[in-house]
């Protein structure tokens, strides 16, 4: 294949919104990912719903996610942001999965990008601070891909290790990540009788759920079942270690997303590590099938349609980058001079240890601003990270791992490779005043 501007080593939901960006940009852009369709988390990992797009009232992720929510509106596979009932965050944003996967694919086509499915890296070729081009497995053997700027979007700095990045991995502590959790979709649910008890046990629901949330709810959410969950410990039916329920209703009424599986003590950059985990979210995902149907009023005739389809991994390898975001710059609201992505997503850590999630709360309608150096490296000139292996703290990287900040993380580093390129700079050289004003032309938001 000829040389291209950028390639992209992901097609997870940042790096298909930065191959849609640097594609906008005039940039001839590839996207190589190794599943068969793009969306990662999303789907292929069955994460349902987005949250959140807001800080307090104001909505702070736009651009190229919020159009993509518009056009998932406009066919009816998305009912668009909701009101957290639980008021963990001020919105969520249910979607149609495979609606999804399509949309992606359109954006990125119609913008002039080339998807690369079935392609996993192997190795990459650099001297002399540059990337030059990568090896990838495919099909008919290995693949040659030489580029220009190149983006590691693989959720794991896969492509950054492999070109000699120094990286973090898991809590300083002790390495550990934040546990995986396998989805389950559940269908034919009775939604009005679990909208009931609901409002009849609204007091043991976590984060202070209000009955007219519950009430007028488009889409249900809950987060709890406390006792319903101990009780089914107690009897020997659940030996996930969690404390409670979370389930999502998906854009289809009646259908719903378990995010209640929890393996712990597995490292996702292992390949025997992160095969386990499959193994043993679906066994977990089987224990709640029947706690599901014998506890949870509603669900008695409700039918597993899907796991996974693969585990999901919340954290597992950060680069080490020209700065690193801590949570003391997220809960202090720091504005930084080269912010080129803002995001009201609090800190979300559920524990490697076992039951227990630990939240560091924004004030009300807080935001916080994620800097430029976070997305590359002292060591590399044409090389920029998104998602959720920039450079941040354990702690910080559990608030920036969402993915609707993700998104505009993967907007910002799609637009600065195709400036880069067509200006022949090096990232470390790209004047940050004219990425930020290109992100504020192409919607995105930047103001606090």
């Amino acid at each position: 294949m000829e040389n291209v501007d950028v390639i992209i080593v992901g097609g997870g939901f940042s790096g298909c919104i930065a191959a849609i960006a640097a594609a906008r940009n005039q940039a001839r852009t590839v996207v190589v990912e190794a599943s068969a369709c793009p969306g990662g988390s999303l789907t292929t990992n069955g994460v349902n719903p987005m949250m959140t797009f807001h800080a307090g009232d104001n909505q702070v992720i736009r651009g190229i996610t919020e159009e993509l929510i518009s056009r998932l509106k406009r066919q009816g596979k998305s009912p668009g942001h909701l009101p957290d009932p639980s008021r963990f965050t001020p919105t969520y944003t249910p979607f149609d999965a495979e609606a999804m996967k399509h949309e992606l694919e359109l954006m990125i086509t119609e913008a002039g990008g080339q998807i690369l499915y079935h392609a996993m890296l192997a190795d990459v070729s650099q001297s002399d601070r540059r990337l030059h081009g990568i090896t990838v497995c495919t099909q008919s053997g290995l693949m040659h891909l030489s580029g220009n700027m190149f983006i590691d979007a693989s959720g794991n700095a896969a492509l950054a290790a492999k070109a000699g990045v120094p990286l973090d991995k898991g809590r300083p502590s002790d390495g550990k990540a934040q546990p995986m959790t396998m989805t389950m979709k559940m269908v034919n649910v009775d939604r009005e009788k679990l909208r009931r008890y609901m409002l009849a046990n609204i007091v043991t629901l976590n984060n202070h759920y209000q009955r007219d949330c519950i009430e007028l709810a488009p889409r249900l959410a809950c987060h709890g079942f406390v006792a319903e969950f101990a009780a089914a410990k107690a009897a020997g039916e659940l030996d996930i270690p969690r404390e409670d329920v979370l389930i999502f209703e998906t854009n289809t009424p009646g259908e719903f997303v378990f995010n209640t599986s929890r393996i712990l003590d597995h490292d996702a950059t292992d390949p025997w590590s992160l095969s386990d985990a499959e193994f043993i979210g679906r066994q977990q995902c089987r224990q709640l099938e029947q706690f599901a149907r014998k506890r949870l009023p509603g669900f008695e005739q409700a039918t597993v349609v899907q796991t996974g389809p693969s585990v999901g991994i919340r954290s597992s390898c950060q680069i080490q980058g020209c700065y690193q975001l801590t949570a003391n710059d997220l809960l202090a609201q720091t504005r930084f001079a080269d912010t080129i992505a803002i995001s009201g997503y609090p800190i979300d850590i559920h524990s490697p240890d076992g039951e227990g999630t630990q939240h560091g709360k924004l004030p009300e309608g807080g935001m916080y601003g994620i800097p430029w150096r976070t997305l590359i490296t002292p060591s590399l000139d044409n090389l920029i990270v998104v998602g959720r292996c920039i450079s941040a703290t354990f702690e910080a990287q559990a608030a920036i791992r969402t993915t609707p900040t993700v998104g505009a993380i993967g907007q910002a580093g799609g637009i600065a490779a195709a400036l880069s390129v067509q200006q022949r700079l090096s990232v470390h050289q790209l004047p940050i005043a004219q990425l930020q004003d290109t992100i504020r032309q192409q919607h995105g938001y930047l103001d606090f």
